[in-house]
């Protein structure tokens, strides 16, 4: 066990941070029904680009085994569990593109637990796991220009805004305005968020 910033780093075949509140943790079969039972939520869903809504019964298994295969090109991806109760209440993962040493941070919690930190304390903890571990040059994020949710996640973080996409994504058949915020390492290394 090791420290990164303020949280522990367990290797135990598979990354698991812990943070005050949180667990991040690998993604198991276990978890499809708390997965599906979660991301069934249309308000959930529609603040999202790639969940489906109605989500279909019996899908969060190949979800997984999906998020399984991307590791091998640089995706890692974490249940987010609550420490309280122990229960799964969303997934965050940063999707890595190599050649450019940048990272991509991805979320959705629970709609039970929004509005509880919860986003912002997994976001933390995976941004530092990019600069310390995965040792990337940038880390950034991008959500729907509508969904201040989730992207005062990104300015609680210490991301900068870098644009809005215009029309950029789809939902339901309307075309959709993201914003993107990200950080680079000399900027992580010159504040305070370490």
């Amino acid at each position: 066990m090791y420290i990164i910033g303020k949280y522990y780093l367990f290797l135990d075949g598979g990354d698991t941070m812990e943070t005050e509140n949180l667990i991040l943790r690998r993604l198991q079969l276990d978890d499809a029904e708390r997965v599906e039972e979660l991301a069934s939520d249309y308000e959930l869903a529609k603040t999202t680009l790639y969940i489906p809504h109605p989500y279909p019964k019996g899908s969060a298994v190949d979800f997984i085994k999906k998020v399984w295969q991307g590791e091998e090109t640089g995706l890692v991806t974490f249940a987010i569990v609550e420490k309280e109760s122990k229960s799964l209440i969303g997934v965050i993962n940063i999707n890595q593109t190599l050649a450019f040493k940048r990272g991509e941070l991805g979320y959705w919690i629970g709609r039970p637990y929004w509005g509880k930190g919860y986003g912002t304390e997994a976001a933390k903890a995976v941004m530092e796991y990019g600069f310390e571990e995965l040792q990337l040059n940038k880390v950034f994020a991008g959500a729907f220009a509508e969904n201040p949710g989730s992207w005062r996640i990104m300015e609680k973080i210490g991301m900068k805004h870098e644009g809005i996409w215009r029309q950029h994504g789809m939902r339901d058949g309307k075309f959709i305005d993201l914003t993107y915020y990200g950080l680079l390492r000399e900027e992580y290394e010159e504040s305070n968020l370490k």
